[in-house]
């Protein structure tokens, strides 16, 4: 996943096609919400002009994430489907567009994949059943217990539960 630029412009006329299977564990040491990360497929294709190098990738795989109610592992698989651009003259271009300049003589795409990955992060998520996972957090303790958005709707306030047949003893 790393070219130089003497490289990208040999393969201006052949075109660049980009099937690869990569390793980014090191995304579990250096981000605290990433338990686990599995080989990561990057496909697409790369545009190249004497300017620019455009690469069109679709980025997948899966991660584990912790759940941000009982902090269970949760697997979360992505797909993530992007378009980055490297100039290659910078001086050329004066644009408003996002790019990317090369280090050197180098570009480099694992940096940029990890960025995009570590976006796709959600803020929550939930896993779907916890009753019987080893180390979630407890769902219930003295005088409280976590409830569902469902039960929190059908659940009547005792102050008003004597309201609830007010019209039923009307019948006159």
């Amino acid at each position: 996943m790393k070219w130089t630029i003497s490289q990208l412009h040999q393969l201006q006329s052949k075109g660049l096609k980009i099937d690869e299977e990569i390793d980014l564990s090191d995304l579990v040491r250096t981000h605290s919400d990433i338990r686990d990360i599995s080989l990561v497929n990057v496909k697409g294709r790369a545009d190249i002009s004497s300017t620019k190098a455009t690469f069109h990738l679709s980025i997948s795989g899966s991660m584990v994430l912790p759940c941000s109610r009982t902090l269970v592992d949760v697997p979360y698989p992505f797909s993530i489907d992007t378009t980055e651009t490297f100039l290659l003259k910078p001086s050329d271009y004066e644009t408003e567009e996002d790019f990317y300049l090369p280090e050197g003589d180098v570009i480099d795409l694992i940096p940029i994949i990890k960025e995009i990955i570590v976006v796709e992060i959600p803020m929550q998520v939930f896993c779907d059943d916890v009753t019987n996972e080893e180390g979630a957090a407890p769902q219930a303790g003295k005088d409280w217990e976590v409830i569902s958005e469902e039960d929190q709707n059908k659940k009547i306030d005792p102050r008003l539960a004597g309201l609830a047949n007010f019209f039923e003893n009307e019948e006159s």
